[in-house]
């Protein structure tokens, strides 16, 4: 059992960090500045980074628990 929980907080892990790594800048830094800065939305399109989010969301959620989990066991 802990050899399970211990692969998924590794996967999970790796994962997060690789997705957050993928998103993109929610800020537009010095660039807003000059004010040519896109602030309107995506039109409800489903974008590359809705799915990145959702990545890191179900990544989370299972780091979380099998951290929990295999703190319970040891």
């Amino acid at each position: 059992m802990e050899t399970v929980l211990l692969a998924l907080l590794s996967i999970s892990s790796i994962a997060i960090i690789i997705a957050v790594l993928f998103q993109e800048s929610k800020s537009d830094g010095v660039a807003s500045l000059s004010g040519d800065t896109n602030i309107g939305g995506q039109g409800g399109k489903t974008t590359k980074n809705t799915y990145i989010n959702r990545i890191v969301v179900v990544a989370g959620v299972i780091f979380f628990i099998s951290a929990i989990t295999l703190a319970a066991i040891m």
